[in-house]
């Protein structure tokens, strides 16, 4: 079973992007779920969102206290809120940031992690600083855990229109950024290994 949390503030769309998720892992034909978890509903403060993804029936229904990957919306919440906790080891950490991870005072996560200009692609594709979609195709890049093609059809039937194809052309920006980046770093490793 792969899960995931998703950390943002009200608002920034971490329950819609678990919701997302989900179906884009339906539509590969897997079995998941995705809920919210969050005490304040007023917008900007902090939320949890959580979707677990497997190829048999799941039976758990707790909170993802134990994920393989996180997805953090908004950077101000690293240094708030322990978003790292119960990370897996070699969980894989994306969080949205035109600053690079090295930059992010990650410490020993920093190997892990990645990051995308979520909130700015999302303004550049359709005038909203919403970056939920564009993090679930960093993500896919990231951790291979829905093909962005699954994605784009989730996106585009949550979101019919111009609205589904703008959000979904977002996503495919940024999975294009993470595979990238993931490229970049493993070309890295491997001429340090040399």
């Amino acid at each position: 079973m792969f899960q995931i949390r998703i950390h943002g503030r009200g608002g920034q769309g971490a329950v819609t992007a678990a919701e997302l998720l989900s179906v884009a892992a339906f539509l590969e034909g897997r079995h998941a779920q995705a809920f919210p978890n969050f005490g304040s509903e007023r917008t900007g403060a902090p939320v949890m969102a959580f979707c677990r993804i497997d190829d048999l029936p799941i039976r758990v229904r707790e909170p993802v206290t134990q994920p393989d990957a996180l997805v953090i919306q908004d950077p101000t919440l690293l240094h708030q809120v322990n978003v790292f906790e119960g990370l897996r080891p070699g969980g894989s950490v994306l969080i949205n940031s035109a600053r690079p991870a090295t930059e992010l005072g990650l410490g020993d996560l920093t190997d892990r992690a990645l990051t995308v200009p979520a909130t700015a692609l999302a303004l550049r594709h359709f005038g909203r600083p919403v970056p939920n979609s564009a993090l679930l195709g960093g993500l896919a890049a990231l951790t291979g855990c829905v093909a962005i093609e699954s994605l784009g059809a989730a996106v585009r039937e949550r979101f019919p229109g111009e609205l589904g194809a703008a959000n979904a052309a977002s996503a495919q920006e940024a999975y294009d950024h993470v595979r990238a980046q993931r490229a970049q770093r493993e070309e890295q490793a491997h001429a340090q290994a040399d």
